[in-house]
């Protein structure tokens, strides 16, 4: 049953405020969001039928992201406008070759800024240019 190449996903969440540069809209006053984060590996399993632990994944998403995001102004943290967009590539970037090093590949990234609205990047979709 090992040796197989699965996908597996994790969700987190985590509380932000930021407000958008160069925007007329209402989000370019300060505001705030509970942001749902989907995180999805690839990876084949292993002899115990694994790819990777979810403990695992949570440890190193929960550095990587959640702790220097959680309740923080993303205006400060981010040296970009913080639209779900430019947050889900930073997401991605930040990832990729630390998963790659664990012998994992990042598939997918989903950020969700309120309940009915989210940006998705697949891997397909980072590795082409334009």
């Amino acid at each position: 049953m090992y040796k197989k190449r699965i996908d597996v996903t994790k969700i987190f969440t985590f509380d932000s405020a930021h407000h958008l540069e160069n925007y007329d809209g209402d989000c370019k006053y300060l505001h705030g969001h509970t942001y749902k984060l989907e995180i999805t590996v690839r990876g084949k399993t292993d002899a115990c039928g694994m790819v990777i632990d979810f403990s695992e994944l949570k440890t190193i998403v929960k550095k990587e992201i959640i702790k220097p995001l959680d309740h923080r102004y993303l205006n400060e943290v981010l040296d970009f406008n913080p639209t779900c967009e430019n947050m889900l590539v930073w997401i991605f970037n930040k990832l990729e070759d630390l998963l790659k090093k664990e012998r994992y590949w990042l598939q997918k990234v989903v950020l969700w800024e309120t309940p009915t609205s989210f940006a998705t990047l697949e891997k397909e979709q980072y590795d082409v240019e334009g």
